[in-house]
């Protein structure tokens, strides 16, 4: 099996990293913005825009309270999910690079090696988790809200109710000429209003890791491109192996069933964006400046962040609503 440990500390050690500036285009994380950013905004925050969601909508609140959390928290509580949704792809991948690598061996020598192929595909396994984790890592200085990404990441008791990243809101607000106060009322809005779906269409949150793992289970790998990648690589050569994994060369094109699959998640992910944004603009009516705010919004959403794009080339999988 994968030892899925490796992507665990691996994404926790990105997450506690400061001055990530540069490094595939994120954002740099110093100052105010660091993982040092003061929960107290995020905190006063919750109780207003709870009292203002109550107003624009009849959907009550979650019993668990809503919290501010730091980067490497949002990696320990979210990274089971990760794992979930890129598992069987990484199973896929994992057993055809290491066949086709064994098919490139001579007969004699494949077969003195016997036992010798769950090791190597162990191998081609700690590469896909590695990378993983990287990901997951990288994605934690994207983020910050638990819903940013448009799927339910956090399960399990008093993690339901809503989740800030003060250094996330801290870096989002940097790109706005908006008073900060304003900017982190306004995405605490639209984190408890995401919430507070999921906890109130109970079925939601299943429905979308469901056909999330469907589609990936339904991903048929190549396996005469493998084969043929296979030809020019040295099994012993790590790092040609973990860009050959990370580039998404592995990943086939969709499927017929696979493009229906996706265009069923892009909807439900649409729909779910789309309420979210109504009430978010019903209920910060009178907050100033939550145009502005609604607009780098939008805008992040369309263009997704880097870490979010190294996930879908990885998985073969974009997240993001494209309707």
């Amino acid at each position: 099996g994968i030892d899925w440990g490796i992507t665990r500390r691996t994404a926790i050690d990105i997450a506690g990293q400061s001055g990530l500036a540069g490094q595939d285009g994120l954002a740099g994380q110093s100052g105010q913005s660091g993982e040092q950013a003061d929960p107290a905004p995020v905190l006063r925050a919750f109780p207003v825009a709870t009292l203002w969601l109550d107003e624009a909508t009849d959907v009550g609140q979650a019993p668990d309270a809503p919290r501010a959390i730091s980067r490497i928290e949002w990696v320990q509580q979210t990274v089971d999910t990760w794992i979930s949704l890129a598992e069987p792809v990484a199973d896929s991948i994992s057993t055809a690079l290491i066949d086709a690598l064994q098919g490139q061996l001579p007969e004699e020598l494949g077969t003195a090696l016997g036992g010798f192929g769950p090791i190597m595909r162990s191998v081609g396994g700690a590469l896909f988790a590695a990378q993983l984790g990287q990901v997951v890592g990288k994605l934690s200085h994207e983020v910050a809200a638990g819903g940013d990404v448009g799927i339910p990441l956090f399960e399990g008791p008093g993690r339901e109710g809503g989740a800030l990243i003060p250094s996330g809101v801290a870096t989002f607000a940097e790109g706005l000429e908006q008073d900060r106060e304003a900017v982190t009322l306004y995405l605490a809005v639209r984190e408890l209003a995401h919430a507070r779906l999921f906890r109130h269409t109970k079925w939601l949150r299943l429905h979308l890791t469901t056909a999330i793992v469907d589609y990936a289970r339904g991903m048929r790998i190549d396996t005469g491109r493998i084969e043929e990648l296979a030809r020019d690589l040295d099994p012993s050569d790590t790092e040609a192996m973990q860009r050959l994994v990370s580039s998404g060369a592995l990943i086939p094109p969709k499927t017929p069933e696979q493009e229906a699959a996706h265009a069923r998640l892009e909807t439900m992910l649409a729909l779910i964006e789309g309420w979210v944004d109504v009430v978010t603009a019903d209920a910060v009516k009178r907050l100033p400046g939550a145009e502005a705010i609604a607009e780098m919004v939008r805008r992040r959403r369309a263009t997704g962040g880097p870490a979010e794009h190294a996930f879908g080339t990885l998985v073969g999988l974009e997240l993001r609503p494209r309707r």
